[in-house]
This record gives structure tokens, sequence and C-alpha cells, in this order.
């Protein structure tokens, strides 16, 4: 009776699955069905990065359903590259967004711009309806005077005054309520967790914060004044004088033009020619999109973005909107490219503010694996590439940054929080036992740590930080004296870490591509493969139905019983493309080789 009753059971999941899981999968296939409309004969391409971008597309296909789906500065500039050589795209119109862009993503997009007006000859007309002080707003100030033409709204605010950070402290706060802050850092700069352990800045704090701000500042206003001919003082000064109205500040010539984003919509279409549309951004890249080349001589593309941390993807939520890093997947990658013979080099993408030391290691020897199979690795640092992110960089065959990039940050911290006391007051009293070695009960969140423990848990510290410098030490090849002398937790801008020797030249994505050309000895067109070591989409869509192999025998017999040829049709489909993208076989869908 028990067997029967759990057999109707998953007949039952199984029918509910079917009903929901296939109508989803015939969506899926008829939108894949369907073809792109072509682009117009006049188009201007329309650019809203209001909405704020990721470095890099996500790998997850349910990220749109999950907050996650906006776009990214690596299909940007991937598509700007396209459009660029596209007859019928003949400008690009700019939304600009009020607040600050990451520095580095700025810095990326403004190189991006450049080539479309130089190499595409193309206009660029970017549209402002306000700059107000709320993060790197120099930034965006940098990138809209990379445009041909700079617009704001009349009357809006134009902020761009200075960049400003604040950090809020929590020692007073912790000492009233009893928490302990129980952390090791290694060493003064790996001030991630001085807001737990002070009231009040450092002075090594306040030094690295404002270093790298001074540098990200100087950097964003020089580029500013340089590709809108303005002596840099000059513009530092205006600008510092601020804020100003948008009239008052194309009266200083801080932009080109004041108008509603209609007047300048109209003009660019009206200069694109007879019958000219405006295109979103990506319904072109979607239509513009095209064929991979399977065959050839390629260099591989692998991307790293957000914390790493141990695993792969296949163990996260698949509505997840948040970016990770995972070891297993960013190993597999470099592997796969070492053993590919149509991969010559290959470029690696890290945007990453770190994480664990286990899982950075990881990625570190697979780069090492695939420099020792003859493959050059070309690092393209992103936002960040600092802590665990310049770990698993390291070893490159040459790093390259953009002059904002936020890297270094060589060293480590870790702790715990001891609240027994403050539990203790609203009467939770927080007790523990144990077996073994007294350290078995270090992170037990009652009490701080005893003097052996914290004596043991500074020695793991020490061990950790000093296999790091011996990392950099050996991959940038410096003495180790000289890393520790630059180490210290300190986080460095790319313009900072190219003379400490950190990085090898400063420059974007393509940049980058164009390194790894030239270690691999490759001539002219060279394709690009993007390479990851994660779920394939169609993985993703078994686990978020929950449908296991198991599941889809259930589904299958939901099939049978409600006799519909075309549900088994699909599901006949499904199970087969199942296994093409099984393990050790050819994924059509992630063009990965048999090995």
């Amino acid at each position: 009776m028990k067997q029967f009753l759990l057999t109707v059971a998953g007949v039952f999941v199984g029918l509910v699955l079917f009903l929901v899981g296939v109508p989803f999968l015939l969506i899926v296939m008829a939108a894949g069905a369907a073809r792109p409309a072509p682009v117009p004969a006049h188009s201007v391409l329309h650019l809203d990065l209001r909405g704020g971008l990721t470095d890099q597309a996500a790998q997850n296909p349910f990220a749109a359903f999950s907050g996650g789906g906006g776009g990214s500065v690596m299909s940007v500039i991937e598509t700007l590259r396209r459009a660029e050589s596209d007859d019928k795209v003949k400008a690009l119109f700019v939304r600009l967004p009020e607040g600050g862009i990451a520095p580095a993503t700025a810095d990326e997009l403004r190189l991006a711009f450049k080539h479309f007006r130089t190499v595409g000859k193309k206009p660029i007309y970017a549209h402002s309806q306000g700059l107000y002080p709320s993060g790197m707003v120099t930034s965006t100030y940098m990138l809209g005077a990379a445009s041909s033409e700079y617009w704001m709204q009349p009357d809006s605010s134009f902020q761009a005054v200075g960049v400003a950070s604040e950090a809020m402290f929590f020692k007073r706060f912790f000492d009233k309520y009893g928490v302990k802050a129980e952390y090791e850092q290694r060493h003064e700069y790996k001030n991630a967790v001085n807001p737990y352990l002070y009231s009040d800045y450092t002075p090594a704090h306040r030094e690295s914060a404002l270093s790298w701000m001074g540098s990200v500042y100087r950097t964003a206003l020089t580029t500013a004044a340089a590709d809108r001919m303005k002596d840099p003082a000059v513009l530092i000064r205006d600008l510092e004088a601020g804020p100003y109205s948008a009239q008052e500040a194309q009266a200083k010539g801080l932009i080109d033009r004041v108008g509603q984003v209609h007047d300048v919509q109209t003009l660019a279409l009206s200069r694109a020619g007879k019958g000219a549309k405006l295109i979103d951004f990506d319904d072109y890249a979607a239509r513009s999109k095209r064929p991979t080349t399977k065959t050839g001589p390629a260099i591989a593309v692998i991307g790293a973005e957000g914390p790493i941390v141990t695993g792969t993807s296949g163990s996260a939520s698949p509505f997840g909107g948040e970016s990770t890093v995972y070891s297993d997947d960013v190993a597999k990658a470099l592997y796969d490219a070492a053993a590919d013979k149509d991969v010559k080099a290959i470029v690696f993408r890290v945007s990453s503010p770190g994480g664990s030391d286990t899982a950075s290691e990881q990625i570190l020897a697979a780069v090492k694996a695939a420099k020792a199979a003859g493959k050059p690795v070309v690092v393209s640092m992103g936002t960040y590439a600092a802590s665990g992110g310049y770990w698993i960089s390291s070893a490159a065959s040459s790093i390259i940054a953009e002059p904002t990039t936020l890297t270094g940050s060589i060293g480590v911290y870790g702790g715990k929080f001891a609240i027994g006391d403050a539990l203790a007051r609203f009467g939770v009293d927080t007790r523990q036992v144990q077996v073994g070695g007294d350290y078995a009960g270090a992170f037990g969140s009652g009490e701080g740590f005893t003097d052996d423990q914290r004596a043991k848990f500074a020695g793991w510290m020490d061990r950790i930080y000093a296999g790091f410098i011996t990392r950099v030490a050996e991959g940038r090849k410096l003495p180790p004296e000289r890393v520790r002398e630059i180490a210290k937790g300190r986080v460095w801008t790319g313009e900072q870490a190219k003379q400490l020797g950190l990085v090898d030249e400063l420059g974007g994505f393509y940049q980058a591509v164009d390194k790894a050309k030239s270690l691999a000895n490759l001539k002219g067109e060279v394709r690009l493969k993007p390479m990851n070591g994660g779920q394939s989409p169609l993985e993703a869509f078994e686990r978020a139905l929950g449908v296991s192999s198991t599941s889809m025998r259930t589904l299958a017999a939901s099939a049978w019983i409600l006799g519909d040829p075309r549900a088994e049709a699909i599901l006949d489909d499904l199970a087969t493309a199942r296994l093409r993208a099984a393990p050790g076989g050819a994924s059509v869908l992630a063009d990965t080789p048999i090995h």
C-alpha cells in the first residue's frame, strides 16, 4: 500500500511538472525558432545605462526572472564592435545615470565609445537628466565627455564636484551591547573588518582610502579633459567650483548642449537619414548576432565575476541573480581550454573582490596548468580584481587592468563575532560542549578566543598570508620582500598597480585580446570562443523544475497517461538533449570538446 501511494504521489508530481514545464518549454522553443526582425537601413542605437551593468553576461539562463537579467559591460563592448562596422547603424544615443558608474566600467565603455567614433566614424549622443554626488559621479561625467555631443536636460543639476566615501563604525555599539569582534588581519591595510574593530579610520585605513579615491578622481578628470580638449587644471577647478545648473555647465564648456531627451533623439534621427529608426541596444544585439565560427585558431574567453567560492554552480539556486565565481566551474573551463587543440591562448576576464583562499588556489592551479600546456593566459581585470581576485590572476602570462580597476589587497582576514554576553542580557544563554582538542570549539559564538585558540588562529592566518605572498612573488617574478612591502592588504588602482609591478599594461578587454594574439603569435582575424564550466541552460531548466533523471521518467509516464503525442515528442527531445549535455558528452550548447 505504501509503495502504491508513493507511486501515485510521484505520478501526481510528474503531472504538475508536466503541466508547468511543457508550456514553458514550448514558449522557449517558439522564442528560439522566431527570426529576429531585420535591422532598419538607417538606425540609431539606444543604450540606456541608468539601470546599471554587470561586468559579464549572466551564465544563468533564468537570471532575467530574478532581477539579474540586465546588460553587461562585455555584451555592450562586443555589440559596439559589430555596430561600428554595420552600415545600417548610423549613430549611438546613450542615456547616462544620475549617479556614479563603477570607475573601471566607465573606463571600459569609454574605450568602446572611442573605438566606435574613430574606427566606425559614427557619432555618439549622450544625454543626462542630472549629475548628483552619489558614488563615482566623476566617472559618469568622464564617460559623457567621451561622446560626440554631451547633452543635459534644462535646469537639471550638475554636481560632479568630487568624490566622497562614508563608513559606519560599530565598535562603541558593540561595546555597549556586549558584542566582541574577534578578528585577525594581515595586515594593517586589510581594513574590511575595521568598522567592527574601531570607532574611526585608522591611519592606514584613511591613507589607503584617500590614495585609491584620489587616483580614480585624477584619472577620470584628466581623461575627461583630454576628450573635451580642455586643460586638466582648468577643468578640475571649474568642476570643484560647482554645483551648477545645466545651463551654467554649458556656459563653462563642461557640456555641449541643453535640451530634452526628445530633442536629442529627434536630432540624432534627422542626421541618420530619411526614415531613421531608434533601435533598443539589446534588441540590436539580438538581431545582429553573427553565427559562431566552429573551426580554426581561437582565443578562449573565460569569465569570473563575483565572490570566489568552492563548488559548482549546479549547487546554486537556478533563479539566483547574483554573480558568483565557482572554483570547480572556472577551473574546468581553464582545463578544457588547455586541452582544446583549436585554442591557442586564453583571455581570463576577472571582476572579483575575493573570497575563499582554497577556491582561489584551485583556480590558480588551473591557470598554471593552461600555461604549462603552452596556452598563454592574459588576465583582463574589470571593476576589481582584489584579494582572491588578484590571487587567481597572479600567475597569468600578462595582466591588463583599467586605470581605475581596484586590485591588489594582497592579504587575509578572518574571525568571528562572540555574542554570548549580548544575548545573556536578553535572557538567552549560549553554552557549548565539545570533544577533542581545545581548538574544536574555537569558533563558537558564545565566547571569544582563548589565548591558545587566538595563537593557533593567528598562526593559520600567517600561513595563508605567507602563501599569498609566495604566489604573487612567483607569478610576478618579484622578490618576496618586495611583495611584502607593497602588500599588507592594501588596495591599489590599476594605474598604481602598474607602477608597482602588479599589473603589466593599462587597457580593456580588447587590449587583452591583442596581447593574447601577440603571445600566441596569431595574425589576422582570430575567433573568440567563450568557455565556461557551469551548468548548461538545459541543466538549469531541469534544476528549476526539479527534473532529475527519476523525475524525467515520471514526466514520461505522465505523458503516456495523457496520451498526447506532442508531449511525448517534446519529452523525447528533452531526454536526447540531456544525454548530449551529460558529462563526457559533446555539449552542443557549451561548444566544448569531447575528452
